[in-house]
């Protein structure tokens, strides 16, 4: 089995594929301002298994496109909108977030929580604010250092991970330059990267292993996770994820 099948297996039955929470996504919609009662199309753009959909489709007259590029997941998005009732308010589309096929102005809200860095937030910004309504709003959560001054070592492997890690500040300053007016930023508490992400996380890799005979390729996968777990823990004051709200103008 391939890295990226095995990446799929140990991710596909989780809540979450990183970092968030129902409250921050609650939170961010109650930044926006938006009507919950108002007919909305939305595009969720790296939705995973659905953790926001779900969460917006609680909205009434609201019409979700959930957009992730593994069919695994989204397979996983739509049986629990069944089981939670609102499967008709989301519809999957297994499709790059780099070939969208929304037509210019057709979207009231762009969502992607952990997602916009697969693409680099600036490109991710540009690219996809022609989808948007003018007025339409921009909803993405965002590695982002939490100090401007972090430590060499951790600054060097985060470079090397994610060339796009910036401040807010200059997160700021990007959206100003795509067109955006940004109306809102926080911060994900670390709950959302302990609780609600690497614990279930954590919690998964016993069966993960031996589901895959403690294979070299599965026990590597594991390993690098917990570098990444253990990374968080010490560093958490200088890096995490920033919530970003702008509307465009």
């Amino acid at each position: 089995m391939d890295e990226l099948a095995l990446l799929i297996d140990l991710h596909k039955e989780a809540e979450r594929q990183g970092p968030g929470g129902r409250a921050q996504t609650e939170q961010a919609l109650a930044l926006a301002g938006l009507e919950r009662c108002a007919p909305l199309r939305i595009a969720d753009i790296g939705c995973g298994t659905g953790a926001a959909s779900l969460v917006l489709a609680r909205m009434p007259n609201v019409h979700i496109t959930a957009v992730d590029f593994l069919q695994d997941f989204l397979d996983v998005l739509t049986r629990r909108a069944r089981e939670q009732g609102v499967a008709q308010r989301i519809s999957p589309l297994c499709r790059s977030m780099e070939d969208l096929p929304f037509a210019e102005g057709e979207l009231d809200v762009i969502w992607s929580e952990g997602a916009i860095y697969n693409i680099g937030f600036e490109r991710g910004l540009r690219e996809w604010a022609p989808c948007l309504k003018a007025g339409g709003l921009l909803v993405v959560s965002e590695l982002t250092w939490l100090t401007s001054a972090p430590p060499q070592a951790l600054r060097e492997h985060w470079e090397s991970v994610y060339p796009g890690i910036d401040t807010a500040s200059a997160k700021l300053k990007m959206l100003e330059r795509q067109g955006f007016s940004p109306l809102a930023y926080f911060v994900l508490p670390p709950a959302c990267w302990l609780d609600n992400y690497y614990q279930p996380l954590e919690a998964r890799f016993p069966g993960f292993l031996a589901q895959h005979g403690n294979s070299p390729a599965a026990t590597a996968l594991v390993a690098a996770e917990r570098r990444d777990i253990a990374l968080y823990h010490q560093h958490q004051r200088h890096y995490g994820y920033g919530m970003y709200i702008a509307r465009k103008i």
